[in-house]
């Protein structure tokens, strides 16, 4: 299943979701367009988990740096999807900074949560997912029964149906818990996404409780 739209209107126009969006693209076609592999900036920018906990004060800041890299077309399209469809929602309800707080610290918390399951790990972590699968539970919390426009693949039969964002979120999270238990190839950090999902769930109602900024 791939969200296409939500049915879910905001009051507010998402400038913070926009801008992180614009951030994600510079941040690829630049590395794109250098002489060399766009791999090339994972030295300097992306998140190694056996960096970490060797020099922890010197790489602490990639945690965030490397939320701005993307391995693939695919891999920046994808998370873009998910961040305008959910984010300015989550952006409405918090406001900006609170929203820029959250996103964040959910980012920050999924790459924990990925990095606990391989301490020892070489593999760079790039991408924003992490940040965005919480904000994928803070809209679960918030929008359960907000239905999303929903491009839906069976096989030779494809439709668009609207279904309920609990039905979609939680077939996401499903999927991604059963790919951490089951996939043993690729560099996919599913624990990240767990991690951060689990982060929005139990972090938005003290977001959104917290007075106005």
């Amino acid at each position: 299943m791939i969200p296409l739209k939500d049915e879910n209107p905001t009051q507010r126009f998402p400038y913070i979701t926009l801008l992180f969006i614009l951030l994600n693209l510079v941040v690829f076609f630049y590395g794109i367009s250098l002489p060399v592999h766009p791999s090339t900036l994972y030295a300097d920018y992306a998140l190694v988990p056996i960096q970490l906990m060797n020099q922890p004060i010197d790489v602490y800041p990639k945690i965030y740096t490397s939320m701005f890299l993307h391995a693939g077309i695919w891999h920046l399209g994808g998370n873009m999807l998910y961040l305008w469809i959910f984010g300015n929602n989550i952006e409405d309800v918090l406001g900006k900074l609170r929203f820029i707080l959250f996103y964040f610290l959910c980012g920050t918390l999924a790459a924990f949560g990925h990095i606990s399951t391989d301490l020892e790990s070489k593999i760079p972590m790039v991408g924003a997912s992490g940040a965005i699968s919480g904000i994928l539970g803070a809209y679960l919390i918030l929008f359960p029964f907000a239905k999303i426009r929903t491009f839906i693949f069976l096989g030779f039969f494809w439709t668009i149906a609207r279904i309920p964002a609990i039905v979609l979120l939680l077939f996401w999270i499903i999927l991604q818990i059963w790919n951490s238990a089951f996939t043993t190839t690729g560099s996919t950090a599913w624990f990240a996404h767990i991690g951060g999902f689990v982060a929005g769930v139990i972090l938005i109602l003290p977001f959104k409780n917290f007075s106005k900024i």
